[in-house]
Parts: structure tokens; sequence; C-alpha cells
């Protein structure tokens, strides 16, 4: 394994992986450096699903938002466990990080267009987005080659990866090149993103690489943080809109401070469970598919959040008279992303654990009818920002179960899956 405290120089080492019992592992500077070009590429599509939301255009903006937050995070993923495993911090993979920041935002910038094409309905125009991933896997590769080069013992994992992320490459040049029309485009991707998914399986599988439960748990959770940076945005920009019209009135007061309760709720929720721990155990088993849920899962979490703050966009807009939906719709586009992201951390949480609390369930059926109650207060006449404001009592429902019963059933659950 590579030494612990590496020499202050950055001339080549080898990379020979990390130790996954290492104490006090914590994100480098260069990770959280490569974690800011992702505020932009959030941001982007965010505001571009926002303007699609807000005239009403549904399908459109679902379908280039899921693509736009697939190829965003996906490739995050795969950097993260690999640095996780493999960081030696010397020049090449400083070198290979910048060269994938730039694969990001290469494909930040394909973002516009590529809202622009699937609300036209004509064909997918991913030229951009899908060189930004390709860049950003060329950097991945080229670490795996080294990984095979350095590390004998895990070198049919690490051309394993090398092999399938090549294959799935070439996939993804050819859908940028024929440009199809959404329907096809999005089986393709979805076929390629199989590929990637069955090939990581394969790889680990032969090899176990040796990441950092805690380090990855860490990685996660940090981006879960730059992810709810658009949530705060959104709330600037619907006070902003609030204050415009009418001044600070009460319901600027309720968008902050609705805005502001949401995205510390769902920061709290989120962070209730000590995932490291759980993923510590699971590490010792070997590939497991609880941990590879877990990481992909995040998939959806990521986007819930993202999404989150593009609703508040809207409802910014809604607020101003620009958009073309009305606030019970404009607020849905608020309340329907948090009502996806409760489910799907309870769904990884009970993966991670193996085990299924009801006491969960009934906390996260308690905070989706809040949302619910949200949605038809303002249908009866209640404003948008009153709406905010009761929407973001939301995640407050499931922190006050946790904290007040929650808390003992999963210290319980936890000494089982640690024991």
């Amino acid at each position: 394994m590579t030494e612990a405290h590496p020499p202050l120089h950055h001339r080549p080492r080898r990379m020979s992986g990390r130790d996954p019992g290492e104490p006090h592992r914590a994100s480098t500077p260069l990770e959280l450096l490569f974690d800011l070009t992702f505020v932009v590429a959030f941001s982007q599509a965010g505001s571009q699903a926002a303007h699609l939301l807000e005239l009403g255009h549904w399908a459109p903006a679902i379908g280039a938002f899921s693509f736009a937050v697939f190829a965003i995070a996906w490739a995050w993923i795969n950097y993260s466990w690999l640095a996780s495993a493999y960081d030696n911090d010397d020049v090449w993979f400083r070198l290979a990080t910048m060269l994938a920041m730039v694969g990001v935002l290469v494909l930040a910038l394909g973002i516009p267009p590529l809202f622009a094409s699937i609300d036209a309905g004509v064909h997918v125009d991913n030229g951009l987005v899908v060189a930004g991933y390709v860049i950003m896997r060329t950097a991945t590769i080229a670490l795996w080659l080294r990984v095979a080069h350095d590390d004998p013992a895990h070198r049919a994992t690490a051309l394993t990866y090398a092999v399938v992320y090549g294959a799935a490459q070439v996939g993804w040049v050819a859908l940028a090149i024929v440009n199809l029309p959404f329907a096809p485009t999005l089986a393709f991707a979805v076929a390629l993103m199989l590929v990637e998914l069955i090939g990581t399986v394969a790889a680990e599988r032969r090899g176990a690489t040796p990441w950092h439960p805690h380090h990855i748990a860490e990685r996660y959770g940090l981006l879960v943080i730059i992810t709810l940076g658009e949530i705060v945005l959104g709330t600037i920009l619907a006070i902003s809109a609030v204050v415009e019209e009418q001044g600070w009135s009460l319901d600027a007061i309720l968008v902050a401070f609705g805005g502001t309760l949401l995205v510390f709720g769902l920061w709290w929720v989120y962070f209730m469970m000590p995932s490291g721990e759980v993923l510590a155990r699971r590490h010792r088993d070997g590939f497991t598919w609880s941990a590879f849920a877990w990481g992909y899962g995040h998939l959806v979490i990521f986007g819930s959040i993202a999404a989150t703050g593009a609703g508040l966009h809207v409802a910014a807009n809604s607020i101003e008279g620009l958009a073309h939906i009305g606030a019970t719709a404009a607020l849905l586009t608020v309340a329907v992303p948090v009502a996806v992201f409760i489910g799907a951390l309870l769904a990884l949480q009970s993966l991670l654990l193996r085990r299924f609390d009801p006491f969960q369930v009934l906390l996260s059926a308690l905070a989706i009818l809040v949302l619910g109650a949200a949605a038809v207060a303002v249908a009866a006449g209640l404003s948008l920002a009153e709406g905010i404001a009761i929407t973001a009592c939301a995640p407050v429902v499931v922190v006050i179960g946790f904290e007040s019963v929650g808390h003992r059933r999963q210290a319980r659950a936890l000494a089982r899956a640690l024991a």
C-alpha cells in the first residue's frame, strides 16, 4: 500500500493503492477543487430545467434534466471511488484530475443546447455533453491503466475497468454523431449505462479495490452539500422576486424562512445515518450489492436536490408573474423533488443497513403528506410563499421523529449491521 503520509514533492509515484483502514482519511484539496466544477454543471442543469418547467414543458424538462444529471454525476461517482483507492497525489494524478475538470466544464457548456434540442423535439444535440463526458472518462481510463501497471494484485480489476469504459466511450461518441430523436437516444444511453454498470460489477468481483469507506462517505456528503447550494440560490432568487413585487412583506419573510428551513432540513435528514461505519463493514465482505446500490443510487439523491433548486427558480419566476404555469404547478416543482429525495434516501439507507424500518417508512409518509398538504393549500388560495413555508416542514417531520424516537431504532439497526 502507498504510505499514509507521502512526501511533499509531487514527482511520479506508483499507484499501488491506499490503505482502506487509514486513520483520519479526509478529502484532499484537489478533490475539493474538482468538486467545484460540478457547481457550474448542476447550476446549468437547474436553470435550464427551470426555464422549461415554467413554460409548462414537463416532459422535455424532466427528460433533459435526467440526461444531464446522469452525465454530471455518473463520471463523478466513478472518479471518486477510483481516487479513494488510488490517489497518490503525484503530478500525473493531478494532471488527470485537471483533464477531468476540463471535461466537466465542456459538459456544462453543452447543457443549454441539449435542453433546447430536446424541447424542440427534432433530435438530441448532445455533442458537447458527450465530448465533456468522454474527456472525463479518458482521464479515468488513463488512471486505471496506470493502476494495472503499478498494482499487480489488482491488475485484472483495473484492466476490466479500462476496457469496459473504453468500449462504452465508443458507444457514447456514436450516439453523439448519429443525432437521434430523444426516445432512441434515451434507449441507447440506458444500454450504455448498463454496460458500464455491469463492467463495474465484473471489475470489483475480480478483486475489490482498496477504497476507503469513511472517505467515500465524506465525498458523497460533500457533493450533497454542494448540490444543496442550488436550493440556497433558488431561495435567494425567490426572495428577490417577492421583494421586487411587494417589498419586504410577510411573503418575503416566509420565502426566506422556508427556503432556509428546507435546505437545513434536507441536510439534517441526509446526515442522520453514519454511512461510513456501515460501508466499512460492507467493505470487509468484499464486493456487496448494498454498497454498490448505495453508491450509484445517489444519482437520484443528487438529481432530486438539484431539481428542488430548479423548482425554487420556477417559484421565483411565478411570483414575478413571468411563468406560464399556475402557483400550484410551480409549488409542485419544489414539492415533488423533495418527496423523491425523502423516498430515495429511505431506500438507500434500508439497502445499506439491509433492514426496512416501518417507523422510517411512517416518517417518510408523514413528510410526503405535508408536501401534499402544501399543494392543496396553494390550490385552495394560499400564496406560493406560504406554500413554500409549508413544504419546508416536510423534512422537519422526519427530523423530529428521528430525534425523539427513531435514533434509538437506528442505533439497534446499526449494531446489527456492524456485528
